[in-house]
């Protein structure tokens, strides 16, 4: 368990929300992450590892022309994973990961090519597009290493995303419960 995980789990339950995981590359290591945290069971609604190409699309909602276009490894194919298991396991917030591990390149794109996206209840200040965040990622290393990194990167987003959505109401709440001043 990192302490990114815990955090998380710590800002959702203080906030009173829920997440859900999409993963392609990763496997279930986000899942596994997030869930060897104790009391991840009050925000962790559950995974999905679509790791197939198709089932992006059947079970998350992926458009169908965009994966046969560029591919499941793109950066709106991750928005769109991030989105759908939102949808689909009724989350406040979703996370996707979606890339190449290795050892061969796929859908024309090098090893080490991977997009972490994030999609929730952001204000309409944040800026974003159709409520998500994507990053692009160019990692190097071995396949453990590339899925290590960016189970690290999506759960690192996540956290930037939630404390950045934090007003100041919220903080004192979660520094009060916390035993903080």
């Amino acid at each position: 368990m990192s302490s990114t995980a815990a955090e998380l789990v710590r800002l959702l339950t203080v906030r009173g929300q829920t997440l859900a995981v999409a993963e392609s590359l990763t496997g279930g290591l986000v899942a596994a992450e997030i869930t060897g945290v104790p009391g991840a069971s009050k925000v962790f609604r559950g995974s999905v590892t679509a790791y197939a190409t198709e089932l992006k699309h059947e079970v998350l909602g992926v458009d169908a022309t965009l994966l046969a276009q560029h591919g499941a490894v793109d950066p709106q194919v991750a928005a769109q994973m991030a989105a759908g298991v939102r949808k689909a396991l009724g989350a406040d917030w979703g996370v996707a990961t979606t890339g190449v591990a290795g050892p061969e390149p796929q859908d024309g794109r090098p090893v080490g090519t991977v997009f972490v996206a994030v999609d929730g209840p952001f204000a309409a200040e944040a800026g974003s597009a159709a409520g998500g965040k994507v990053e692009a990622l160019r990692l190097n290393g071995d396949r453990a290493e590339i899925r290590r990194e960016s189970v690290r990167s999506v759960l690192a987003l996540l956290l930037t995303e939630l404390v950045s959505e934090q007003t100041g109401n919220e903080r004192t709440q979660d520094t009060e419960q916390n035993g903080g001043f």
